[in-house]
């Protein structure tokens, strides 16, 4: 039996076989690992491309927004670069943070983000950005083209999340985030961790 292409026989890896997106790195394709009812954290299995359970959450803190990666992307050692302070990058998938009007309840989907800054987050000297992007034909939010566009209480909210969610009592936390940056510094990340995954993969 033949199938028409782009048709799948197999569910292609969430990380390696999917598209970048539909107009990288202004629109990008986001893979939703976590959502905001979510306390326990979920984490894309490098080999097999399903979900696994990393932890239950230590906090009562909850995602802000929906949570997840960009497909073929990579932090390395362009990533790495482009954070002050960073030795290197995390050596993971980019992570991006999408903002929706409409409750979305189900992890393991794909959505169209259109990005519009990022949270640099450094995790041990690690570079370990968070890409801010709203969902593509949200209704609410279309209108947003820069992180200026989004209320500030949520950047804040994402902050502080990111800030404390691997945090332990007792324990000074290894994560500190610079000022939030904008549309253009977020298009350069996303350039430079593509590059990175194709050193990294091959295209």
């Amino acid at each position: 039996m033949s199938f028409p292409p782009p048709f799948y026989r197999w569910r292609p890896h969430p990380w390696h076989g999917l598209e970048v997106g539909p107009q990288p790195p202004e629109v990008v394709h986001a893979y939703i690992e976590i959502t905001p009812i979510d306390s326990v954290k979920y984490e894309l299995d490098k080999v097999t491309g399903y979900l696994r359970v990393d932890r239950p959450q230590r906090t009562s803190s909850l995602p802000p927004t929906l949570y997840g990666i960009v497909p073929r992307t990579y932090c390395g050692n362009r990533v790495g670069s482009l954070m002050v302070g960073a030795e290197k990058g995390d050596q993971d998938p980019l992570d991006i943070c999408v903002v929706s009007e409409r409750p979305i309840n189900h992890s393991e989907v794909i959505l169209n983000a259109r990005v519009v800054g990022g949270l640099p987050m450094n995790d041990h000297g690690e570079a370990d950005d968070k890409i801010i992007a709203v969902l593509d034909n949200d209704q609410v939010w279309h209108d947003a083209e820069d992180i200026g566009d989004l209320p500030e209480v949520l950047v804040e909210r994402l902050r502080h999340y990111f800030t404390t969610y691997k945090l332990k009592p007792g324990e000074q936390s290894s994560v500190s985030i610079d000022d939030v940056y904008g549309r253009e510094v977020a298009h350069k990340v996303i350039l430079a961790s593509m590059a990175d995954y194709e050193e990294e993969f091959g295209s």
